[in-house]
């Protein structure tokens, strides 16, 4: 397993991808609004979600030069998102951001992490 990204790419579009997923969790839309009510995820702590997915993205763009750091940071979105699953099954909410947003993540950033 190579310490380094490579591809590169895999893990410059996955940072991208989460850079976009704050973005649009800054000031939340509706889909992200709903998704968060439908796990019953707090208000409150909405912006800890914000928090952890801009340290992915600084770690995923720090790893494509500083071995080792990308591996981790790739390891904690996989986590991450398996948390978010975990949080819709128990919540049973299944709605198309389950499918689409949490799993696509989810299989995105293991297939980053196993190529």
């Amino acid at each position: 397993m190579a310490l380094i990204a490579d591809p590169w790419w895999l893990s410059a579009a996955l940072a991208a991808l989460l850079l976009l997923d704050v973005a649009l969790s800054i000031r939340p839309a509706a889909f992200i609004r709903d998704c968060l009510n439908g796990v019953r995820y707090p208000q409150d702590w909405w912006w800890t979600l914000i928090a952890i997915k801009s340290t992915a993205v600084a770690g995923l763009l720090i790893g494509l030069a500083v071995p080792g750091v990308g591996l981790a940071a790739n390891a904690g979105v996989i986590a991450y998102f398996v948390c978010a699953a975990i949080a819709h099954i128990r919540a049973r909410f299944f709605g198309p951001a389950f499918w689409l947003n949490c799993l696509g993540f989810l299989a995105f950033a293991i297939a980053t992490f196993a190529l």
